[in-house]
């Protein structure tokens, strides 16, 4: 049995602010080994319950923050930037499930730490739904017929995912007072928790259906000011909704409207003024 693990910052255990998820911050290196040690925990739970082989996707911002030195031996690392499925590069259908840790609320919602993909994000839409990374991120896993089984991160993301996933299974390992501010267990406690979740989560794993994207998806972006519209409008196939900072793209399916969201955001990064 195949795990895919998923393991982005924000939502990992203690990591209240930016000053832990931003390379150039002080806080940066503790919150490494942090990262490394919780995706541990769950590796070798995974092990203990029947998974045979386990490969881990370092998730986020540049995507080297995971120390392979002190990673589980018997795992595989995704490390580094530039990959056509970000997040969850290398997921496919040879996968029993998919787990999802560190991972934090949508963009505009009460959570430490929340966004989307950029801070100039104000709503991803698939259709009318309103999604964050972790339902875009859930629709990928889908078209592979990969179920999320368990998602680990702040009580808001794991409220995100209840609500998106009948039957998940979730680790919430701090709780938002503010969107920098956590009430959080200590890394060791949230060790416990997560490996006890891993088992209950592959116990349950035939419970759990894949999510299933809509076909011929239409995503939407709305970005927090025209100038990044402007630039994530430069993609060849998109238009701005009048009126708005909306930018609309009509996609062949979600792996298309995945890469979309990652070139408009990429391109709106440009926009110097905010």
């Amino acid at each position: 049995m195949k795990l895919y693990l998923s393991v982005d910052m924000e939502g990992i255990t203690g990591l209240p602010d930016h000053t832990y998820v931003d390379s150039s911050k002080h806080n940066y290196e503790r919150a490494r080994r942090i990262m490394t040690k919780e995706t541990n925990y769950v590796i070798e739970e995974a092990y203990k319950n029947g998974v045979t082989e386990i490969l881990v996707n370092d998730s986020h911002s540049k995507m080297n923050n995971i120390l392979i030195d002190e990673l589980h031996p018997e795992a595989y690392l995704i490390t580094g930037d530039v990959k056509p499925l970000s997040m969850v590069q290398c997921l496919d259908n040879s996968y029993s499930g998919a787990m999802f840790l560190g991972y934090h609320a949508r963009a505009g919602e009460f959570g430490a730490m929340a966004h989307s993909m950029i801070h100039g994000v104000r709503n991803f839409y698939i259709n009318d739904d309103k999604v964050g990374e972790l339902g875009f991120n859930a629709y990928v896993a889908g078209h592979f017929g990969v179920p999320v089984l368990m998602v680990a991160g702040d009580d808001q993301a794991c409220a995100e995912a209840e609500q998106l996933i009948p039957h998940i299974t979730t680790a919430s390992v701090k709780q938002t007072i503010s969107r920098s501010a956590v009430k959080s267990l200590t890394p060791k406690k949230a060790g416990v928790l997560l490996q006890e979740k891993v088992a209950v989560a592959l116990e349950n794993r035939n419970k759990v259906k894949p999510l299933a994207p809509p076909k011929k998806p239409t995503l939407r972006i709305e970005f927090t000011n025209y100038g990044e519209a402007e630039w994530a409008n430069l993609m060849p196939g998109t238009e701005i909704e009048p009126g708005s900072p909306t930018v609309k793209f009509e996609a062949k399916d979600i792996l298309e409207a995945y890469q979309a969201m990652i070139v408009m955001t990429e391109l709106a990064m440009h926009t110097t003024f905010r």
